[in-house]
């Protein structure tokens, strides 16, 4: 019933999940002074095989974005077998651990830093962030909506445009909340349930009973 998303990036071999996770940690600790000298190391490794498995400083930042982004996570349903209660589900997955990652520390520390580097054009981290994290995370959710529509469970004109409905109402005044401090208190519970809400605010505008046989 269920097959991946091909947009699913492939996951790093434990190892390199160590250097991400010291790329993330120093992030939280040290905010902007990230240094490749650093993240060695944090990560016990040399410098030449930071440069082998990443090219340089903004490879590193790339495949740190990009495992970020890989926990948000959509499943791509036959459209066949697609029933309302499968496809809130997968909407409800997707929307809790999207919120789930813009709340940890790392993530808050990851898109500051973006935003000071887009806002001062000292590097392309902002673009990595959207190229890798927003726009990525799209890719993966679209083809849930198409099944949806294709099933006749939804009804949209473009899938661009009903994702960023989706993601407006998952997201709402959150990030830029705790980007600016708000001590909001998402724990699993709440997580949920602003996962709840939303899906059930865009079935409301775009959801529709499936058609009699």
């Amino acid at each position: 019933m269920l097959s991946p998303s091909p947009s699913e990036p492939q996951t790093p071999s434990p190892r390199r999940q160590a250097v991400l996770g010291a790329v993330l940690a120093l992030m939280v600790e040290e905010g902007d002074q990230l240094t490749m000298d650093a993240v060695a190391r944090r990560a016990s490794c040399s410098k030449e095989t930071l440069y082998k498995w990443f090219g340089d400083r903004d490879g590193l930042l790339t495949a740190t974005v990009q495992w970020q982004a890989a926990q948000v996570r959509a499943d791509r349903y036959d459209g066949q077998a697609l029933d309302v209660a499968s496809l809130r589900e997968s909407l409800e997955a997707f929307a809790a651990t999207w919120l789930s990652v813009i709340a940890s520390e790392t993530s808050v520390a990851l898109n500051r830093i973006a935003i000071g580097h887009a806002a001062a054009r000292k590097s392309n981290l902002g673009g990595i962030v959207l190229s890798n994290g927003r726009f990525a995370i799209g890719e993966r959710l679209k083809p849930v909506l198409e099944a949806g529509r294709a099933a006749g469970l939804l009804a949209f004109e473009d899938s661009e445009e009903a994702f960023r409905t989706f993601f407006g109402l998952v997201g709402r005044d959150i990030q830029i909340r705790l980007l600016l401090g708000d001590a909001l208190g998402l724990d699993e519970a709440a997580i949920a349930g602003e996962a709840e809400r939303a899906v059930a605010q865009f079935l409301a505008l775009h959801g529709r009973a499936p058609s009699n046989p």
